[in-house]
């Protein structure tokens, strides 16, 4: 059941990586958006990609440390979905023109954010998998005891 869930989360991912790649390519055609500053889009996008790769890698390998550490950084995917939407309606307000690519960037920040969400999912299912514990609502400690304890 859980290789179930984990093929489902690999599918999932990939909807969002097309919705992105839709957004990318209407937000190219648009001069004023291609002006707004998404520093925090590029970082978590490369984040999510790295933690992405390594959760595959944690559940063909079972490896129960390395899905502790894909499960906090998640956290910091997180963290930078909240900034870049945070500090989205001032890029707007100075520039109605942009309003249209800067909703565009919200459904890809979503979409990023979604990528490490099904990461996250798949790493929980290596530590089900492994030590027959769901860890979906842990605490961090928790978390880190059930993963790393054998």
């Amino acid at each position: 059941m859980a290789f179930s869930k984990g093929i489902s989360n690999l599918e999932r991912a990939g909807d969002e990586a097309r919705k992105i790649a839709k957004r990318t390519r209407k937000i190219a055609n648009d001069a004023a958006g291609r002006n707004l500053n998404i520093a925090e889009i590029r970082l978590s996008g490369q984040m999510a990609a790295t933690i992405f790769h390594d959760a595959l890698a944690a559940f063909a390998r079972l490896d129960t440390v390395e899905a502790a550490r894909i499960m906090r950084e998640d956290e910091a995917i997180d963290e930078e979905y909240r900034a870049f939407v945070r500090k989205l309606p001032t890029y707007m307000a100075e520039n109605p023109r942009v309003i249209s690519s800067a909703l565009d960037y919200v459904s890809i920040a979503s979409a990023i954010e979604r990528i490490g969400d099904h990461a996250k999912n798949l790493a929980e299912l290596v530590i089900y998998v492994v030590k027959g514990k769901d860890v979906r609502h842990v605490s961090r400690a928790q978390l880190e005891r059930e993963a790393l304890d054998g």
